[in-house]
């Protein structure tokens, strides 16, 4: 069984209208300035909030491995005695504590999906499958986006496209929309932030694009990584080169929000320190005029 580590309600950025969005652990991907970290491990995580946690022993007095120690910096956890069962999460009055990642059954989920039908229709929204990477669990996304299908949910699957491509194509066939991130064109600048080079999503988003199926694009914009004249040139030419009825992108400017998420779980963002800043007026000016002589709207944000 999958593990979702997320279920957001009342989404509007994950696609058209109001949205549920569900998350599921796992990624192939390890994109330096990852803004959910807690989705990058398949397996169950813990993360720990220092500045919530109030030192009432509480998780310490109740964790049934003793496998936490209250410090002068907060408390510890001893991984090798740690079997995450959640008792300390369970008991922390403060929410000090999180377990990440939780076994749904298919049952379950569309449950909780058919909850928000009511405003799916008001806003001609539907269901959105996130991550992590969704298509690392491709039976489980199947058969949720069959079964959404069947209620005339309209379903989006937000992918890094890295994936084999018939599993791309089993999802094409029962999914609406696509929201991929377009991260870099440079295959080894790709491979060095994101931990893979980017051939096999690229040739997929042609394959979705050629296919005649909607996709949007979203570009997470990073000075010092990818918002250069030649990245953003190179990107807007493929784009352009795509059988695309859009021909928008939407342009999503850096923001380091990923680093307390890795400072909960015990990780470090960034640990090579890549310069990374969030692009000034003038780059994102010149890099909407860039896709604009492609014929290639741009948004901000979204």
């Amino acid at each position: 069984m999958s593990l979702i580590f997320d279920i957001k309600r009342y989404a509007i950025n994950d696609g058209p209208g109001i949205r549920i969005t569900i998350f599921m652990k796992g990624c192939p991907l390890s994109c330096v300035w990852c803004h959910n970290p807690e989705g990058l491990s398949s397996r169950k995580q813990k993360l720990y909030t220092k500045k919530k946690c109030i030192g009432c022993r509480t998780c310490v007095d109740n964790c049934p491995q003793k496998a936490l120690t209250l410090t002068p910096d907060g408390v510890v956890t001893d991984s090798s005695l740690c079997d995450l069962c959640g008792k300390c999460a369970e008991v922390c009055p403060a929410m000090a504590m999180e377990i990440s990642g939780t076994e749904y059954s298919i049952d379950y989920l569309m449950k909780e999906i058919e909850k928000e039908t009511v405003f799916m229709d008001r806003s001609e929204g539907g269901v959105t499958f996130c991550g992590g990477e969704p298509l690392l669990h491709p039976d489980m996304l199947l058969e949720l986006l069959h079964r959404c299908g069947e209620l005339g949910i309209h379903r989006v699957v937000d992918t890094t496209l890295y994936a084999k491509p018939d599993v791309v194509q089993k999802v094409m066939e029962h999914t609406e929309l696509f929201l991929v991130d377009l991260k870099h064109m440079d295959s080894i600048k790709h491979k060095l932030y994101c931990g893979v080079p980017n051939e096999l999503i690229l040739s997929n988003l042609r394959m979705i694009a050629d296919a005649g199926h909607e996709f949007y694009i979203r570009i997470p914009l990073i000075e010092g990584v990818n918002a250069d004249e030649k990245n953003i040139t190179r990107s807007a030419e493929f784009l352009a080169s795509l059988p695309w009825q859009y021909h928008t992108v939407n342009l999503l400017l850096y923001h380091n929000i990923g680093k307390n998420k890795h400072e909960k779980l015990g990780t470090v963002y960034n640990p090579d320190h890549y310069p990374m800043e969030t692009p000034s007026e003038e780059t994102v000016r010149r890099c909407k005029d860039i896709f604009s002589r492609y014929g290639i709207d741009v948004i901000i944000g979204g």
